[in-house]
Formats: C-alpha cells, sequence, structure tokens
C-alpha cells in the first residue's frame, strides 16, 4: 500500500546506491524533481533505465550518480546532444558509464515481460540490424511452434520506479492522463515505486478506460505540483522550451554544468525552492 511521503523521504527510504532506477515518462509527465532529489541525496552507482533519456539523464549523469545506462534513444529532444552523457561515454566524465542500448519496441517489450513476472521479452526485431553487434543481451531464439527467429531481450525488473502523474487521491491510488509511454509497465515491473503527483484529492474522478494505478501496486505518493518541469503535465501546464534550449549551453561545459547543479540543486532544499530559485532567474533576465 502506498504511503502519502514527502519526496525526500521517499528517495531516502526507498533509493539505495547500486539499485537499477527506472525514472519513466513519455514527453510529459517525465520525474523531474524525483531527478533532482535523488542528486540532492547525492545517491551513487545507479543503474539508470529509460525509453528516452533527455534532460533528467544528462542531470543524473552529470552529477555522478550512475555507473550505467539501459535506453533506446537518448538526446535533448528538439535540440541536440546530451552533453553530459556524451561525456561520460566518450572521456569518463565525471566517471565511466557504461551503455546497454535497445530499440523502443525492444525496451516497451522488456518493461511488459518484467511486470509480468517473466524472465525475458520476444519480439520481431533487429533481423539486419547492427544493434545486436554492440549489445550482447540481445539474443536469437527459435518459435518452438513455427520455427520463426525471433529476438528475445531480458525483462526489465527495476529495484525502483519513479514517475510523475496528475493526482492522488488519500488512499494512495494514482491517476494517469495524457499520453502514455511505459509508466504502468515500469510500475508494475518494480520492487518498489514512488509516484510524485501535481495534487492529491479525495476522489479521482477517474473517467472510463482510465489509468488508475492502484495504491497496492505502489510504495510511496509525493506531493510535487510541477515536478515535471521542464517537461509538461496534460491538463496542468505546458512544455518549457525555453528551457531545454538553455540547457545546451549549461550542459556542454563541465564547469557551467557544475556550477548549475551546485546552484539550484544542491543550493536548493527541495523542488520548491528550486522552482522559486530558477523564476527568481528568468524573471531576472
Amino acid at each position: 500500500m502506498a504511503e502519502l511521503l514527502s519526496l525526500h523521504e521517499a528517495i531516502d527510504r526507498f533509493v539505495s546506491n547500486g539499485d537499477t532506477v527506472a525514472l519513466e515518462g513519455f514527453t510529459h509527465l517525465i520525474p523531474t524533481a524525483a531527478a533532482h532529489e535523488i542528486i540532492r541525496q547525492r545517491k551513487k552507482e545507479l543503474t539508470l533505465v529509460r525509453m528516452t533519456p533527455d534532460l533528467v539523464y544528462d542531470l543524473l549523469i552529470g552529477a555522478g550518480c550512475a555507473k550505467k545506462l539501459i535506453f533506446s534513444w537518448g538526446g535533448n529532444p528538439g535540440v541536440g546532444s546530451l552533453h553530459r552523457l556524451r561525456d561520460a561515454v566518450e572521456k569518463q566524465w565525471p566517471q565511466p558509464l557504461e551503455i546497454e542500448e535497445h530499440s523502443h519496441a525492444d525496451l516497451a517489450n522488456a518493461y511488459v515481460a518484467g511486470a509480468s513476472g517473466l524472465p525475458f521479452a520476444v519480439l520481431r526485431a533487429y533481423l539486419g540490424s547492427d544493434l545486436p553487434k554492440v549489445n550482447p543481451m540481445i539474443k536469437f531464439i527459435q518459435c518452438p511452434f513455427t520455427g520463426e527467429t525471433l529476438a528475445a531481450v531480458p525483462s526489465v525488473r527495476p529495484d525502483v520506479t519513479v514517475i510523475h502523474a496528475q493526482k492522488a487521491d488519500r488512499k494512495g491510488n494514482v491517476l494517469i492522463q495524457g499520453i502514455l509511454g511505459v509508466q504502468k509497465e515500469a510500475a508494475l515491473a518494480a520492487k518498489r515505486c514512488i509516484v510524485t503527483v501535481e495534487e492529491i484529492v479525495d476522489d479521482l474522478n477517474a473517467p472510463m478506460n482510465a489509468c488508475v494505478l492502484p495504491t497496492w501496486a505502489l510504495t510511496a505518493v509525493c506531493l510535487v505540483p510541477g515536478g515535471a518541469h521542464p517537461s509538461y503535465a496534460h491538463g496542468y501546464y505546458e512544455r518549457d522550451n525555453r528551457f531545454y534550449q538553455q540547457w545546451d549551453p549549461i550542459a556542454r561545459d563541465r564547469d557551467t554544468f557544475n556550477a548549475w547543479i551546485d546552484e539550484f540543486i544542491h543550493g536548493t532544499e527541495d523542488y520548491s525552492a528550486f522552482q522559486a530559485k530558477l523564476a527568481a532567474q528568468q524573471e531576472a533576465k
């Protein structure tokens, strides 16, 4: 059953050094506030899993939290490269980063297999692709019924999954609306699941066929308004395109990145303090 906790307490209790951690959300509802708190608490040696690493993992990698990345695409969407990711892979700064690259379909199926309690996922993929040459975790098997050659990959079963959603009720049930990525599958595949939400309400008023994660499938629910910024939260706020553009020069230079982390994450008590400091900076410009 989910506990209603502060984000600080949830990360402190449920994310440990060396864990495999998935922070999921596609296009919107990206759990940025949780990534900040992981950095603020200086968690180390994490294996990070995400279908589309963007700014949220550039932050974690550059801050020295990660030892390995399992992913299916990486970039600053609409802008360019993730410079902290590239620096870690190409020049081992701030420390070496092992990478394990998959396709979107592969990683999505791996989450489904994890949520289903299966050891691996099977899919039609990769024939003629070069990706299996650089990822030894992609194997090929023969279907015992048709003889067809199929791809197999290990299931993803994180120690902790973290997602952001619109709202939760006071019992810890969570409603997700808008574009869905693999939040549901990632939550159900994990040993522990932390959900940050825009608001906590008495009744979810969930429409028919909505995505509702039940309290028994979750570990902690944390009230963090604006916790998906700079991505958007459907029905609450828009994507902050300017921040994505501003991130490129910040992340491109090591000293500039470190100064930003020191000021805006280590230099703030929590995500609301970060939001206030960022707003003040943007108003000054």
